[in-house]
């Protein structure tokens, strides 16, 4: 009942940047929590950022100071802007969105199909 579609990887080279996009869509009352992930083969998915219906931010440490997460206008977009990449960002990027379901009020946590990131000369 709820959509995400990413967009935005790539290849990139070393101190490179990124933006990675994320919008949801389907049957949405409200969006709490919408954030980005990784994993890498063999390895778990691990956070990287998260945004709250608020505002308030929070980070993986090892993407501090690097990566920031943003929401658009609509509120049903986000975003993470990938500065200074280095190799061990390589990695698949996940967007996960938790909210409300419109027609029940039902909560959700959605994940979204997933992009590559690639950093490497």
């Amino acid at each position: 009942q709820v959509q995400l579609v990413e967009s935005g990887g790539g290849l990139v080279q070393p101190g490179g940047s990124l933006r990675l996009s994320c919008e949801a869509s389907g049957r949405i009352f409200s969006i709490l929590d919408m954030g980005w992930y990784r994993q890498t083969p063999g390895n778990e998915r691990n956070l990287v950022a998260v945004i709250t219906s608020g505002g308030n931010t929070n980070y993986g440490d090892s993407v501090k100071g690097r990566f920031t997460i943003s929401r658009g206008e609509s509120k049903k977009t986000v975003y993470l802007e990938l500065n200074s990449l280095t190799p061990e960002d390589t990695a698949v990027y996940y967007c996960k969105v938790s909210g409300i379901t419109d027609g029940g009020y039902r909560s959700f946590h959605s994940w979204g199909q997933g992009t590559q990131v690639t950093v490497s000369s």
